[in-house]
């Protein structure tokens, strides 16, 4: 029974026994009537209080030892860019949180002098376990990671001691992470270079062996891309004969040398005009490519002539033809010995159809 419940059945008691007492005085009861009265008041109360004691059983030990047992005391300590290691040698993570733990009721062989260190090893080595499998490119992911996985209060390997760690954050080193940004960059460039590169080698590969592979192919490309020229196809049979055999190093077929041009006359320098001379000169893959420039829409000047003949160069490499591709190349790219005083490079003789003045 409760203080409440007894304070309760104290005071009906006396209520009972001063309401039995008027009554008793108005009805003039008779004398041997007011000592029962007194043991009636007396006897109630303590029959109900033994009657709740008995109904209530004696109070459980546990109940008892939890009423006596001290609270427990948890306590923190706070660590600050403690090196972690990663999958990756020399790259470590820096972990900064905040470690609580409480002491538990172990016999061991002494007392525990520094529970702190205890409790920031025991979480260091589960923070380890995780960081050193991860790969330090990852950080933030990392740090939910150990946020939860030391989120829970778990026995140090002592059992002296449960602990855990809130306030998790992960970072690397300064140098670390710039490290790690132009390592991505790199991969980046390199993954489109890779394309790139890939890309060129794939239309190299089309137009030498696809495209100029022969006269025929050229002038299916031709027609392809030009189905409503048939007349110039026709026309410019000569043309795509010349860069045929200029893209594969080659001299013409003799079924179609007929479609050539003459052969071009050169005249010599204007400080050799007494000499009144001309030559004639065996055209060249570059010459080739010249009049097949010309032939297609690409006049002396437009800036793509040079483009197109690197291409041109490049398909001509690799039918291993180096040399070709060399003059090529110094057709629409002078070396450096050939610039003026006025640091241009002079352009090549005749818009591009002549040959490169001697010393």
């Amino acid at each position: 029974m409760t203080t409440g419940c007894r304070t309760t059945t104290v005071f009906l008691t006396i209520l009972c026994g001063l309401l039995l007492t008027i009554i008793g005085l108005t009805q003039q009861w008779p004398t041997w009537a007011w000592p029962v009265l007194a043991v009636c008041l007396v006897a109630v109360p303590t029959v109900v209080f033994r009657a709740a004691a008995l109904r209530r059983g004696s109070v459980p030990v546990v109940f008892e030892e939890q009423l006596t047992a001290p609270p427990v005391e948890r306590r923190e300590h706070h660590i600050s860019r403690v090196a972690l290691p990663s999958h990756w040698p020399d790259y470590d993570f820096l972990i900064s949180a905040t470690v609580r733990w409480y002491a538990l009721d172990a016999s061991g062989p002494g007392p525990v002098l520094n529970p702190a260190g205890l409790a920031v090893e025991a979480v260091l080595d589960r923070a380890r376990t995780i960081t050193e499998q991860r790969n330090p490119g990852r950080v933030s992911l990392v740090q939910h990671e150990l946020s939860g996985a030391l989120s829970r209060m778990v026995p140090d390997g002592t059992g002296s001691l449960q602990a855990m760690a809130e306030n998790v954050t992960l970072t690397l080193h300064e140098d670390d992470q710039e490290r790690l940004d132009a390592l991505a960059g790199v991969r980046k460039d390199k993954a489109v270079w890779e394309h790139q590169r890939k890309y060129e080698q794939s239309k190299r590969e089309y137009l030498g062996e696809d495209v100029l592979k022969d006269t025929g192919s050229a002038v299916v490309w031709w027609l392809a891309k030009n189905d409503d020229h048939v007349e110039k196809a026709v026309a410019d049979l000569g043309l795509l004969a010349r860069l045929t055999s200029a893209a594969n190093d080659t001299d013409v077929p003799e079924r179609l040398r007929d479609l050539l041009p003459q052969p071009r006359e050169e005249q010599g320098e204007e400080s050799l005009e007494g000499l009144n001379t001309s030559f004639h000169r065996t055209p060249t893959a570059a010459d080739h490519f010249v009049d097949a420039l010309n032939a297609l829409g690409f006049p002396d000047g437009d800036p793509r002539r040079a483009m197109l003949a690197k291409q041109m160069a490049e398909v001509i490499r690799t039918q291993e033809q180096h040399e070709t591709a060399d003059a090529v190349l110094r057709r629409f790219d002078p070396p450096a010995r050939f610039t003026s005083e006025a640091g241009q490079a002079p352009g090549p003789v005749d818009g591009g159809t002549g040959t490169i003045p001697e010393d």
